[in-house]
């Protein structure tokens, strides 16, 4: 089926973007496929795989260091890539939704493949990562589609405001207003089930997924039925053991120095909050969290805090998936085990989305 694209005036950059991504991971290819190796993935102790080695500092080397002289435009241009080649889908809508405050949208892109019901269909809400303050619709185009086309659900990737123009509880807030409208207008306005929200985010994005659900629950809203965090930020603390071995002095793509940017521009000096640093949340509060599946990766500094959570959580299936950094699921199409940990959390999430609330 072809692709249908309506309400999308940024198709034209989508599509740049997507052959210029296309041509970077067709030259890409061949070096992860080929056998020598770098000097540094050379090394025997390493724990990347040389596949992911390679990438990690060609990642490395073009992202540059964050801090207090990074321009946030220009790194927003940096980090403004697709993952490949698009999948086509049957639609990809651009549109906007209600905001959290009145007058205000939110716009929202939304994917349907050729196994999405027409009616009651699935819904999956997708916030994407970039630490609050990189990243867009775009650069997770194809992580989105790819959900879409393994889940069968109708995939809605949010657009929520940004740091350092939107500092916390901005995006928050933003994710909440997408919950709150998928649970009472998903039916009428998108054919969608409300009875069959999961909700799903990778980092920054894995933060807002879950910060979503205990505001929901704080307000008596709707709770998502399932909730798939991917190497989710969630402690500004940055004192856990996988930050002290693989964030300083670095070496794996994401570093301390990094987080400590991100954080810094998304709190601006505001106290973290269980919304803003789900970390902070109480037992209490996350006892009537919806089932969640966790991904981490074992060579990224975030790894311990995801798992951290995922134990204090009711219901959680954990996963780290070795040899592979910060940011791996993106590289699906390049490294084995990000489509092997891409297949299984798309199985997880249709298995959840099967049965109604």
């Amino acid at each position: 089926m072809s692709e249908r694209r309506t309400g999308d005036p940024s198709s034209e950059r989508r599509a740049e973007s997507a052959r210029a991504a296309a041509r970077t991971e067709s030259a890409a290819a061949p070096a992860v496929r080929a056998e020598r190796t770098t000097a540094s993935a050379a090394r025997v102790d390493d724990p990347l795989t040389p596949a992911a080695r390679r990438v990690v500092d060609a990642m490395r080397e073009a992202f540059g260091e964050l801090g207090p002289g990074t321009d946030v435009r220009e790194q927003r241009r940096v980090a403004a890539r697709s993952s490949g080649v698009p999948r086509p889908l049957a639609s990809v809508t651009d549109r906007a939704i209600p905001g959290a405050a009145a007058g205000t949208t939110v716009r929202v892109r939304v994917y349907r493949s050729a196994d999405t019901p027409g009616s009651r269909a699935p819904t999956l809400l997708f916030f994407h990562g970039g630490g609050w303050v990189l990243c867009d619709l775009d650069t997770h185009d194809g992580l989105c589609r790819e959900l879409a086309h393994l889940t069968g659900a109708l995939v809605v990737s949010v657009d929520y405001r940004r740091a350092p123009e939107h500092p916390a509880p901005a995006a928050v807030q933003d994710a909440y207003a997408a919950l709150r409208w998928a649970a009472e207008r998903i039916r009428d306005e998108e054919g969608g089930d409300p009875g069959r929200i999961a909700v799903a985010g990778d980092s920054a994005g894995g933060a807002l997924a879950t910060a979503a659900c205990l505001l929901a629950e704080r307000r008596g809203g709707t709770l998502p039925v399932a909730q798939l965090l991917v190497y989710p930020a969630l402690d500004p603390r940055l004192a856990t053991g996988s930050m002290r071995t693989y964030g300083d002095p670095g070496g794996y793509f994401l570093t301390t120095s990094d987080m400590r940017w991100y954080w810094g521009h998304y709190l601006a000096g505001a106290a973290p909050t269980p919304c803003t640093a789900p970390s902070l949340a109480t037992d209490e509060e996350l006892r009537a969290m919806p089932p969640a599946y966790v991904l981490t990766a074992g060579c990224d500094p975030l790894r311990d805090e995801g798992l951290a959570y995922a134990d204090r959580l009711p219901c959680a299936r954990q996963r780290t998936a070795p040899g592979v950094f910060h940011g791996f699921l993106a590289f699906f199409g390049l490294l084995p085990e990000a489509r092997e940990a891409l297949d299984e959390v798309a199985a997880w999430l249709r298995e959840r989305l099967a049965s109604r609330t």
